[in-house]
């Protein structure tokens, strides 16, 4: 039997940086209703009051009252799933799928969590999340993540590998496009936020190392003002911009006057990873080549020497000279930009990413009503 309904929660909807769980919502092919924890409008009662009840167990949570704090949600979730009837529920992000796990479990809807980096390596949330993950995975019909090393973090809570869909959120071939790098300025671009795991303050010391073209940093974060001091100190203020938050049409458009994209990610302090970075996978779909780290799923989509230049964690000096290298040979940024387009573009764009979830929905559900006829057979 086809799905036709589909029930989605989420933590936000009005993040910047959730452009991912939009894209979802607005490309499957189902009845999607959704709501998310940071809306409360006074003028619709059931999204208000689920705004309220993730409110209430975010509160709960600060104050160490665990048990009490997947009760609000779960509560009106309950009252969503019944109203609702979705044939199949859709929690983005792991610690969020908690609050609502108990709800689809009680009224026998399958669950599916989308994991999508920090949820599944952050030590603060894997500490506190353990023993729930480890519920959450008894109760979920479906597990999505971004690349293999998060897989394999699910295998170790107790996920069975049948379960799990491998696949990157995707690049917009829509809006990323037509980039030349070869005929483009001596510019480097940055797109991210600035916390630790996407690594700009390595990425300003990389780039420092040589004397090559400018660097331009798209994104805000609580490291922002700590890259603007560091430039300042290391001498780069007339090679280095900050240019802010930008949509993703300004972003494509800055794609296409460049001449690489560049990403330091790294295992943040806290244990906080990438999933597979968006922005990697724009760039390349842009043309740009892309000079990045050996991090989560970036070796999935960037492949060293081919599509890219890949260096390790923490390698300022060798980010620095990849950097060099490639703002010295326009050629060579050309081909190795013409090799990363056309590798997203065969299977690392966002319509591959939909059709992948989709269909991997529709056997959840299938699967669900397969074992309910069973159950009810003599």
């Amino acid at each position: 039997m086809t799905l036709h309904r589909l029930l989605v929660f989420a933590p936000t909807r009005r993040a910047a940086s959730e452009t991912f769980v939009r894209a979802n919502l607005e490309g499957l092919p189902f009845a999607v209703k959704a709501y998310f924890g940071d809306e409360r409008p006074w003028g619709q009662p059931d999204r208000l009051a689920y705004g309220l009840s993730v409110l209430l167990s975010k509160v709960c949570t600060r104050l160490g009252l665990l048990r009490l704090a997947g009760w609000p949600a779960a509560v009106v979730a309950q009252m969503l799933i019944a109203r609702h009837r979705p044939d199949v529920v859709l929690a983005e992000f792991g610690f969020h799928a908690v609050r609502v796990m108990e709800a689809t479990h009680s009224l026998g809807v399958p669950l599916v969590v989308h994991f999508r980096g920090s949820d599944l390596s952050a030590a603060g949330k894997l500490g506190v999340l353990q023993d729930p993950y480890r519920r959450l995975i008894t109760i979920a019909a479906g597990l999505i993540c971004k690349s293999r090393p998060m897989a394999r973090t699910l295998q170790e809570l107790g996920a069975s590998p049948e379960r799990i869909l491998i696949s990157a959120s995707g690049a917009n071939a829509q809006l990323f496009h037509g980039g030349d790098p070869g005929g483009a300025a001596p510019v480097c671009l940055a797109v991210g936020r600035f916390v630790a795991k996407k690594g700009p303050l390595h990425t300003i010391r990389a780039f420092a190392l040589q004397p090559h073209g400018t660097l331009w940093m798209v994104g805000e974060g609580p490291l922002l003002s700590e890259a603007k001091a560091l430039v300042n100190r290391l001498g780069l203020a007339d090679r280095v911009r900050f240019l802010g938050i930008r949509s993703q049409s300004d972003v494509a458009a800055l794609m296409r006057g460049v001449r690489l994209f560049v990403q330091h990610s790294l295992v943040a302090p806290d244990g906080d990873s990438e999933g597979n970075p968006v922005a990697v996978m724009e760039a390349q779909l842009s043309g740009l080549p892309v000079v990045a780290t050996r991090h989560a799923g970036i070796p999935e989509v960037v492949l060293d020497g081919e599509t890219g230049l890949l260096v390790d964690e923490g390698d300022v000096e060798g980010m620095g000279a990849a950097i060099a290298r490639l703002l010295q040979d326009p050629e060579q940024c050309t081909e190795l930009g013409s090799a990363g387009r056309k590798r997203v573009a065969a299977a690392f764009t966002l319509q591959h990413h939909l059709e992948d979830l989709s269909q991997f929905l529709e056997q959840v559900h299938t699967s669900a009503i397969s074992s309910a006829i069973l159950t009810k057979q003599p």
